[in-house]
């Protein structure tokens, strides 16, 4: 593939060639995305319709979720047609697009982890003043904040593809084209690129993450002054699902790309890049639901709404 050739052609391994094991993988992400996408899109529906839960925590939960949809599309049905088609090709355009969207979701989640953490900080730290620091425009503005870095900060590291060459071999270990594993396809020198995607992982994934790790030490430290034990675990249950799923994210997704051109095995790194593609975006919904009644108690509201609806319409088609 010439530099700057858009018409040539990535070959994705995926995770194997059996059939039997590609059936088994097939019906795996297809169910995992099928919860993914209505379990988020639930989310979203309960924070808007209920108005208990037009709260700045809630409003960032419901960007999250957006998020993870993006997150999990731009990948698993392009894996979900390579299986079912046996086609392992995916083209040059299509992976520059890939990467792109794929660096903007990953940005734009770790942007809202750390706006939520923040967001945590001051409801624990200033309550007393914790209407005036979130008002709504803050709140918007760090959305849009967000989603602005996530939309310019995953341009460098795309763009330093098209600079690049790429010779006879093609071939992606991976069932996405992930940025590390594209740049080492490359014939001519990757040091620029490479200096790009480690200071992008610096500045959009490292310095988020270091927010949040200074916004949880003074969340602890206000939590141990609290002289109540049930005073302690209160506050510390408003956070626990964000550190959780803090945890989940960050565990894998950031140690991957920081040692995939290091030890990492391509099988270690897909098994991690399933769990911060599919596993941490499907189990969101879940961690946040089940940890919190007024987000039980609205998605019980939006489903029973639904419900009706669906009688009336199978009612219409009979």
């Amino acid at each position: 593939m010439e530099r700057g050739n858009q018409t040539g052609n990535f070959i994705l391994l995926g995770f194997t060639d059996d059939p039997d094991l590609q059936s088994l993988l097939f019906g795996l992400f297809l169910s995992m995305y099928l919860v993914t996408v209505p379990g988020n899109l639930l989310i979203i529906l309960a924070t808007i319709s209920d108005s208990h839960l037009h709260t700045p925590m809630y409003f960032f939960l419901s960007n999250l979720s957006l998020a993870d949809i993006g997150f999990t599309s731009i990948t698993i049905p392009k894996a979900l047609r390579n299986i079912q088609t046996h086609s392992k090709v995916i083209s040059f355009a299509g992976c520059i697009s890939q990467v792109y969207f794929f660096l903007l979701f990953a940005c734009q989640d770790n942007l809202l982890l750390t706006v939520m953490a923040y967001d945590r900080f001051v409801a624990i730290c200033h309550p007393l003043h914790y209407v005036d620091i979130m008002n709504p425009r803050l709140c918007l503005l760090m959305a849009l904040g967000s989603l602005l870095v996530s939309v310019l900060g995953a341009l460098p590291g795309t763009l330093t593809i098209l600079r690049l060459s790429f010779c006879t071999n093609i071939e992606i270990p991976h069932f996405f084209c992930d940025l590390p594993a594209v740049l080492k396809l490359a014939c001519s020198d990757t040091l620029i690129s490479h200096i790009v995607l480690y200071s992008e992982t610096m500045v959009l994934g490292v310095f988020p993450l270091s927010g949040i790790l200074l916004s949880y030490s003074q969340i602890f430290s206000s939590i141990l002054r609290i002289s109540l034990d049930r005073g302690k675990y209160k506050a510390f249950s408003t956070c626990g699902s964000h550190l959780l799923v803090v945890s989940l994210f960050y565990g894998t997704g950031l140690g991957v790309y920081l040692s995939s051109v290091a030890t990492l095995s391509s099988r270690m790194t897909l098994m991690a890049s399933v769990m911060y593609t599919m596993v941490t975006p499907m189990l969101n919904p879940f961690i946040y639901s089940l940890r919190n009644r007024d987000i039980k108690v609205a998605l019980g509201r939006v489903l029973s709404k639904m419900v009706p609806l669906s009688e009336r319409i199978n009612a219409h088609l009979l």
